[in-house]
């Protein structure tokens, strides 16, 4: 494999990911990065899969947190990663799972036509910790309002029951509890488990672009 598609989660852009995808191009890795945000998981979803279907040779697919369900439902990958994401099986959806912490939780805000946004400064210490300050709230900045319901969608399709994938642990999360990531984390082939936050893409490049060209070349 010598493409990388990566998934992002909610409330995130495809800039959140412009550090490793930097890294992994630099290394000559072509690297997609879809834009979520279509109204829907099975709109997501159907995003996801377009980019999938577009390319030459099947991805290495990457998702982050709920990225994790758009990634579940997608075919045609050559591997999975899940990085501190939600892995649902049949019936199940990210809500169902855990959805998010209550830390998570004090930071949103509903706006009045239904989406919702993060407090940046508190979602700079939930979503980021460990970053540092500046990093912080460069990627606080980035975040975007959110249609409501994504998280409570069903994957009609279950890719990780039939295609090779790691899940990597975040083992110090404030959005995903490490212990239901670790659960998860049973239904995947491969476990890393690292000692970061909830981001790794932006407080530890180097470590997921380390972790995907060493997948790449297995």
């Amino acid at each position: 494999m010598s493409v990388v598609l990566l998934v992002h989660g909610l409330y995130h852009r495809p800039e959140h990911f412009g550090r490793v995808a930097e890294r992994l191009r630099t290394a000559g890795t072509e690297v997609v990065v879809p834009e979520l945000h279509r109204g829907s998981l099975a709109a997501d979803t159907a995003a996801v899969q377009a980019a999938v279907d577009s390319l030459a040779e099947p991805p290495l697919v990457l998702g982050h947190s709920y990225g994790g369900s758009v990634i579940t439902g997608v075919r045609g990958a050559g591997q999975l990663v899940y990085l501190a994401a939600f892995v649902p099986d049949t019936g199940e959806s990210a809500a169902t799972l855990g959805g998010a912490s209550p830390l998570l939780q004090e930071a949103i805000n509903h706006e009045p036509d239904g989406s919702t946004t993060l407090r940046p400064e508190l979602a700079a210490e939930v979503l980021y910790n460990g970053c540092s300050e500046p990093l912080a709230a460069w990627a606080a900045g980035l975040l975007r309002p959110q249609a409501p319901g994504c998280g409570r969608g069903v994957p009609l399709h279950h890719s990780w029951k039939d295609t090779p994938s790691t899940y990597v642990v975040c083992a110090q999360d404030r959005v995903i509890d490490p212990a239901l990531q670790r659960s998860m984390a049973a239904r995947c082939t491969a476990v890393r488990e690292w000692r970061t936050g909830h981001s790794p893409f932006v407080g530890h490049p180097g470590l997921l672009a380390e972790l995907l060209e060493e997948l790449m070349r297995r």
